[in-house]
């Protein structure tokens, strides 16, 4: 389907999404995608996990692909609520279980673009959720992370997304 400016966009059509959930197995929806789409720009329904400790430092994830630091984050998978989303996204990159609060915010735009290591563009619209560790190892059970760090303020590594640090230690107006 053409779009202005000459990018190519893809539909979504909940009867086809339907279909694919039973037939997809392990695979997620975002790999699904890509491999009807290829490396171009999509649209990508993600949350986010603000983990504050007792010191109010914030919980990031360093990536095994040597991206930038980044929240514990990810798409959510088809049939999957943005609560459930979180849970499990927390839990396979920082292998902590949390109790998800209330929704601090809502980003996206061209501001949220990012292009992987692999050529894969995609533009992101982000529900960011406060979140509070309530049991797990803190072992991660995927391979996506090298290591996870609580960070002051002013310790900050760059992010791979522009998240406003008021937002990021509870400091927003």
């Amino acid at each position: 389907m053409g779009a202005p400016g000459g990018r190519k966009f893809v539909v979504y059509n909940s009867a086809v999404a339907k279909h694919h959930t039973t037939t997809m197995h392990n695979e997620s929806y975002l790999s699904w995608l890509r491999k009807r789409v290829g490396p171009g720009l999509i649209l990508s329904p993600s949350v986010a996990a603000i983990i504050r400790d007792t010191e109010g430092r914030l919980l990031l994830q360093e990536k095994s692909s040597g991206e930038a630091w980044s929240l514990p984050a990810g798409g959510i998978e088809l049939g999957e609520s943005p609560q459930e989303a979180i849970t499990r996204e927390v839990m396979e990159e920082t292998g902590y279980e949390v109790r998800v609060g209330r929704i601090l915010a809502v980003y996206g735009g061209s501001a949220f673009r990012y292009t992987y290591p692999n050529g894969d563009e995609v533009e992101y619209v982000v529900t960011l959720f406060e979140c509070q560790i309530v049991g797990g190892s803190g072992i991660p059970t995927d391979n996506e992370t090298k290591s996870t760090r609580f960070f002051h303020r002013d310790e900050m590594p760059p992010l791979a997304l522009p998240y406003p640090m008021d937002v990021l230690f509870g400091e927003e107006r």
